[in-house]
């Protein structure tokens, strides 16, 4: 069959970010313009079915927003706008699509950082586990706001964590106690990125607070009112009397 200039784009793309050894979940076919993965770029969607990413991509072209979408290596589709010279160009520009209501979500990446994340080898566990701490790491310093769950409003400690794992497809419950019960256990010396640590702050034994591990033993949460979201370590004597458990969700969605 012959290569069409498109056909050749989406070959490429699948060649930089590596095929998933695991068995795939849609028809691995990107968008026919994806561009130079060098700069920053903004992900503005997630999605199980090609269908629904091109809908998001066509509507945002139809503003005339340089949307394109793409079939990653995780077996899901993912909808990017740009590209921009710097993250803080890229910020900007994200936030002002977020004021007009263009976009409802988003979180800004370095294309070839994530071109490069992960070779052939590597299994799309970890692939996707790098991309839940590199989401997280994108809302560091945006500010709480209690019952928040996104970039427009704030967040609190459950909307960061089901935002996060909704960014790339993952379908995490809104409710910090259904969080915690529909996860996998996973004891607190096993923890891998992308895992959820949960606290008890209220003086019981009652899970109140819930963070997003990232490795080294730190994890990234949104921890209260006039606050913002940091990093936290879990050998803090505050958080280390508190944490109740863990819970792993992959191979569970």
């Amino acid at each position: 069959m012959r290569l069409t200039r498109g056909r050749y784009f989406a070959f490429l793309l699948l060649a930089l970010i590596g095929a998933s050894a695991c068995r795939p979940r849609v028809r691995p076919v990107p968008s026919p313009e994806f561009p130079d993965v060098h700069g920053y770029f903004i992900q503005a969607g997630v999605f199980s079915l090609e269908t629904h990413a091109a809908g998001l991509t066509r509507s945002l072209k139809n503003r005339s927003v340089p949307a394109f979408y793409f079939a990653h290596a995780s077996g899901f589709f993912k909808v990017w706008i740009g590209r921009y010279a710097s993250r803080e160009i890229a910020e900007r520009a994200a936030r002002a699509l977020l004021a007009d209501g263009v976009i409802r979500e988003f979180f800004v990446i370095e294309g070839m950082a994530f071109a490069a994340a992960a070779p052939a080898s590597a299994g799309t566990e970890s692939r996707l586990r790098r991309d839940l701490v590199e989401t997280a790491r994108s809302f560091l310093d945006y500010p709480y706001a209690w019952g928040g769950a996104s970039a427009r409003e704030g967040f609190d400690c459950s909307g960061l964590t089901m935002t996060v794992y909704q960014l790339n497809g993952l379908n995490m419950p809104r409710s910090i106690y259904d969080q915690y019960e529909s996860g996998r256990a996973v004891a607190i010396d096993r923890l891998s990125a992308g895992d959820l640590v949960f606290f008890a702050t209220g003086g019981d034994e009652k899970v109140s607070h819930v963070g997003i591990y990232i490795g080294d033993g730190r994890f990234i949460h949104a921890p209260g009112t006039n606050k913002t979201i940091r990093v936290d370590s879990l050998a803090n004597s505050y958080f280390r009397i508190r944490i109740i458990g863990a819970r792993g969700y992959l191979g569970d969605f």
